[in-house]
C-alpha cells in the first residue's frame, strides 16, 4: 500500500467514524459503531514490516476490557486477573535471582521489537522510561512509582529467606505479567509476551532485590 492508498483509506475511516457519530438518533454515538470504525482506522494505519506484524493490533481479552472509558466491575477485574496469574511461569530452577549487573544494563536498554530488529534478538527491559530505579541516573520517567530502594524499603535482607518468599514472588509475578495483580496496568508483560526471557527477568529481579546492588545500597 502506497502513500497515497493509505491517505485514502484515513480519510474514509475518519469518514466513518463522523458517520458512525450521526448514526444513531440519541445524542450520543453508538459506541459498536464508533469501536469498529476506530479499529479500522488502526488496521489502514499500520503496515508490516520486519518482524512488527498487524497481529500487534489485536486485542486480548484483558486489553479489551481495559480500553474503555470506565474500569471494568471489580467481579470482572478479579477473574481477569486470576487468569493472568494463571499465565506466570516461575523459574524453572527455581532460582528468582541472577545477576545485578546485567540486570542493570536491561533497565537501561530500550532496544528489540521493532521492525529493524531480527526475529529472536534479545530486547532491552527500557526500565528507565518509567521508573527511577538507580539513584544515579539522573534521567528517568514518572509514568510508574519510583523503585529505588526497592528490596530495602521492603525488608528483603536476604531474598533466599522464608520471610522474603512473598515480596520476591510478587516481584516476579509483577515482571512476567503486570496485569496478574492490576487488569488495567500499564506495564508490559515481559515474561508474558516473550519480551524478556527467564535469565533477563532473574537479572532484573536481582537489580531490585539483591541487598548489594546499587539499589538497595546507595
Amino acid at each position: 500500500m502506497n502513500k497515497t492508498h493509505i491517505a485514502m483509506a484515513l480519510a474514509a475511516s475518519a469518514a466513518a467514524l463522523v458517520l458512525a457519530a450521526c448514526a444513531t438518533s440519541s445524542s450520543e454515538p453508538d459506541p459498536a459503531q464508533v469501536d469498529a470504525a476506530a479499529q479500522a482506522m488502526l488496521k489502514t494505519s499500520f503496515r508490516e514490516q520486519g518482524i512488527a506484524k498487524l497481529d500487534r493490533l489485536q486485542q486480548d481479552e484483558i486489553q479489551q476490557a481495559c480500553s474503555g472509558d470506565k474500569a471494568p466491575p471489580a467481579a470482572v477485574t478479579a477473574k481477569l486477573e486470576a487468569a493472568q496469574m494463571a499465565t506466570v511461569k516461575w523459574p524453572a530452577d527455581g532460582k528468582y535471582l541472577g545477576d545485578w549487573k546485567e540486570g542493570e544494563k536491561l533497565a537501561q536498554n530500550g532496544r528489540g521489537m521493532t521492525w529493524t530488529d531480527k526475529a529472536g534478538e534479545p530486547s532491552g527491559g527500557n526500565c528507565y522510561n518509567c521508573h527511577q530505579i538507580g539513584k544515579s541516573e539522573i534521567s528517568f520517567g514518572t509514568i510508574g512509582p519510583s523503585l529505588y530502594q526497592y528490596g530495602k524499603l521492603r525488608g528483603v535482607a536476604d531474598p533466599s529467606a522464608k520471610e522474603s518468599e512473598a515480596i520476591v514472588k510478587y516481584t516476579w509475578g509483577k515482571i512476567w505479567n503486570a496485569k496478574a495483580t492490576n487488569a488495567c496496568s500499564n506495564m508490559p508483560r515481559f515474561g508474558h509476551f516473550g519480551v524478556l526471557n527467564e535469565k533477563q527477568v532473574q537479572d532484573l529481579m536481582a537489580l531490585l532485590l539483591d541487598p548489594k546492588s546499587p539499589v538497595n545500597t546507595q
